[in-house]
């Protein structure tokens, strides 16, 4: 109890949490958020952001750390995808209810054919989307030839990215650490305004 207390407690300090985590606990941070419907609100990006920073300033190895939470974030996707897949077979098999109509499954499983490899690689950079997108993947039987190879593109540039943008700010503006804050916030941003762009369009686009 006591360490759970601590990593919420931690939760509210990317930092400290990053510090505190180490490897282990940042592989396992990314895993919970990219496999674990309950991981939609741990701090990927600003959290790969920040190792990326503290690797700049010779906490962590660089060269260890980008394979280590490539693989954690690979295999979160694959396990979304093979809990959406066990889940979405007993969808199929239930009969219409008022909160729950077969044909909605049927439409998401016609989407994710036709947009589904994009709504992957994408999901990644997306706070919420990257945590579910796996799991409607699997609910809409998407193929998992497919699904592997972009969960692969996806986390390929979503994890060295994040990270090595942390490592590039951290080795070239000096005392960065000391405005880490700032940093957070930016990124925090620019990872919530994809979703935002997309309400405000689906907003204006029913005015119309």
């Amino acid at each position: 109890m006591d360490f759970i207390s601590e990593f919420f407690h931690k939760l509210l300090n990317i930092k400290e949490l990053v510090t505190w985590a180490g490897y282990p606990g940042l592989a396992m941070i990314i895993f919970s958020e990219t496999g674990l419907l309950v991981g939609f609100f741990l701090p990927g990006d600003s959290l790969l952001v920040t190792a990326g920073l503290f690797a700049a300033a010779g906490y962590f190895d660089i060269t260890l750390l980008i394979p280590l939470l490539l693989a954690a974030a690979i295999i979160g996707n694959a396990t979304g995808y093979a809990i959406g897949r066990k889940s979405g077979q007993a969808l199929y098999s239930r009969e219409d209810s008022r909160f729950f109509k077969k044909q909605h499954l049927i439409n998401t499983k016609e989407f994710y054919d036709k947009y589904g490899a994009f709504t992957i690689v994408i999901a990644q950079f997306m706070p919420f989307a990257r945590t579910f997108a796996p799991v409607v993947a699997g609910i809409a039987e998407m193929k998992y030839t497919k699904f592997a190879s972009f969960n692969i593109i996806g986390a390929v540039l979503w994890i060295p990215g994040m990270l090595l943008i942390g490592y590039f700010l951290g080795s070239t503006i000096p005392n960065i650490d000391k405005n880490i804050h700032y940093v957070i916030i930016a990124v925090i941003f620019v990872s919530l305004l994809p979703g935002i762009l997309k309400y405000l369009q689906v907003r204006y686009g029913k005015k119309q």
